[in-house]
């Protein structure tokens, strides 16, 4: 069910856009690949872990070609840290044979063929239409997207591709991308998921405090 909108839409992009300015993804990666592998190891990991782990993971084996030739043992030792690394190790071992075998190790750019990579879900596949090939309408729901999209009302509903489909009905051309950055930013500063500090809240005003 698409939800019933209390909350000015532009104001709330307007108030976070100007707490906010530079949001960007906290991710590091010189290249499509790195961020694809390293939004796959942010699944239930933070960016920072992540972002700890990469620099040796990327020395070893920095594109489709050498990760798909990798023991995946070897993967897996090195992304440890970053928690299910055996799901991951082999997701990525199989994701960079795909990349090679059906796309000549170049990260495709649509969201139906970033589908067929394994363990690649829609969220993955729309930060990588944000982020490599400029899509402004690209509607990344991690945890908080979720939250703050269902704390302000923006949706009723729980699931990822419900939560996505909502707010590409209600969000304006271009901004989907940069209010996802911006969800993230005040997801971890000010509307966390256990004590939410809405005293002082930029969107005070605006939100229905549905917590």
């Amino acid at each position: 069910m698409t939800a019933q909108i209390p909350t000015d839409v532009a104001a709330v992009i307007a108030a976070l856009t100007l707490a906010y300015p530079d949001a960007d993804c906290t991710l590091d990666y010189v290249s499509p690949f790195q961020l694809l592998v390293a939004t796959r190891l942010a699944a239930q990991c933070t960016d920072k872990r992540v972002n700890m782990v990469t620099p040796e993971l990327f020395a070893h084996f920095p594109d489709a070609q050498s990760m798909s030739g990798a023991d995946t043992a070897e993967i897996e030792a090195i992304i440890h840290p970053c928690g299910l690394a055996p799901t991951k190790a082999s997701n990525i071992s199989e994701m960079s044979k795909t990349l090679l075998r059906d796309f000549g190790g170049v990260v495709p750019g649509t969201i139906e063929e970033l589908l067929k990579l394994p363990g690649v879900g829609r969220k993955t596949a729309n930060l990588i239409l944000g982020e490599v090939f400029g899509d402004k309408n690209a509607v990344v729901v991690d945890t908080h997207c979720t939250r703050l999209s269902y704390r302000l009302r923006l949706t009723d509903n729980h699931l990822p591709e419900k939560i996505e489909k909502d707010l590409r009905a209600i969000l304006p051309e271009g901004t989907a991308r940069g209010l996802c950055h911006r969800f993230v930013e005040h997801g971890r500063q000010v509307c966390t998921a256990r004590s939410p500090r809405c005293t002082g809240c930029t969107l005070t005003e605006l939100c229905p405090k549905r917590l």
